[in-house]
């Protein structure tokens, strides 16, 4: 059967006058100028990885174990590639330290506008205390350092999978693409951490009824994760149509990161729109197969009391007394859920998700 890869959406390469200005948008401050000389010279060098399309400037040949061993694979892949492969080594080692991942979904942070640290901090906080208290190492993962730091990005992604599955690579190939300046990309780092934690505990509020935009773009990234194909070769990169053959079908079909691994998740926010945040991201981490923490795991969203009781202090005091023992209780019902699956007295149901495309 001959596979049609359709084509016409992009719009194509920019003129030179255009990639000049976008290149140099990165250079405004007057301090740049005594440099412009060099600057022209590093500005033609990125022209022409831009025109060549040079996304992998650094390669080396895949090697044994691959599909395709000649294949020039990124480097930078390689080595994200083997930090996750030893990550998965020491969380499979009973002897290791249980090790929860926090992550903390506002993008509000006080180095930068408005100067201020979140509501969403301060429960992450809260977590951290109890699973101290509970002997269990925490990542504390602050997503509202894509808002300010410097050059940190995660970016968007592609839906690969949409195509085929295998295009989805485990982990994420599609980044760094050194040809259209898409580096910095902190998922390389993330994925590493996902796959080293024990248990993963989500704090995020509400933003116009979804998660917010830095959480919402590391969720999409963890697809791969959720049956990523690991062997790039097998669909000679991001190849559309070799992404449907056999050989690359049946690389697409093993879920990547273990599914024995619990998840508690507190949303809050002020107005309406907390739990069809919170049933979502539920949805999403049972698709993935982790382990929902029980009754008081995915915590109700009793913060929205907080605006309507503004007014009355006495009693937001009491909604918020409740909002932030109630986040103690998530993460007291994950720790007593980890302990309980590390140690063999809880097992994990069978495993029910499959790959859609390998139907």
């Amino acid at each position: 059967m001959t596979t049609t890869v359709r084509k016409g959406q992009w719009t194509g390469t920019l003129e030179r006058v255009a990639f000049s200005r976008r290149f140099r948008n990165a250079f405004v401050d007057p301090a740049f100028r005594s440099e412009d000389a060099a600057l022209d010279k590093l500005e033609a060098i990125a022209w022409d990885a831009y025109v060549d399309g040079r996304k992998a400037p650094i390669t080396r040949k895949a090697g044994r174990g691959f599909a395709d061993p000649d294949y020039d694979l990124s480097v930078d892949w390689f080595e994200t590639r083997e930090r996750l492969l030893q990550a998965q080594t020491v969380w499979a080692d009973p002897k290791t330290k249980t090790r929860a991942l926090l992550i903390c979904g506002s993008p509000r942070n006080d180095g930068t506008c408005p100067g201020e640290i979140s509501k969403t901090f301060r429960l992450a906080g809260l977590v951290s205390e109890v699973l101290v208290e509970e002997k269990i190492e925490v990542d504390f993962l602050d997503l509202s350092q894509l808002t300010s730091d410097y050059g940190r990005h995660i970016h968007p992604c592609k839906g690969c999978v949409s195509t085929a599955m295998p295009l989805c690579h485990w982990p994420c190939s599609c980044y760094p693409n050194h040809s259209l300046d898409q580096v910095n990309d902190w998922m390389a780092e993330i994925y590493e951490r996902w796959v080293a934690a024990h248990a993963v505990i989500l704090v995020t509020p509400a933003h116009w009824y979804q998660p917010p935009a830095p959480l919402k773009l590391m969720i999409d990234r963890l697809v791969c994760a959720d049956g990523g194909n690991p062997d790039p070769t097998s669909t000679h990169g991001k190849d559309a149509g070799q992404g449907q053959g056999d050989r690359a079908r049946a690389a697409g079909t093993i879920r990547s990161i273990s599914p024995s691994r619990v998840y508690g998740l507190v949303v809050h926010g002020d107005v309406a729109g907390i739990e069809g945040s919170r049933r979502a991201l539920s949805d999403w981490l049972d698709w993935m197969g982790l382990i929902d923490a029980g009754d008081l795991g995915p915590a109700r969203p009793l913060h929205r009391l907080l605006r309507a009781l503004r007014h009355q202090p006495r009693q937001r005091s009491i909604a918020t007394r409740r909002c932030r023992e109630e986040t103690r209780n998530v993460a007291r019902a994950v720790a007593r859920v980890t302990r309980a699956l590390r140690s063999g007295e809880l097992r994990p149901k069978p495993e029910t998700w499959r790959n859609l495309d390998a139907k």
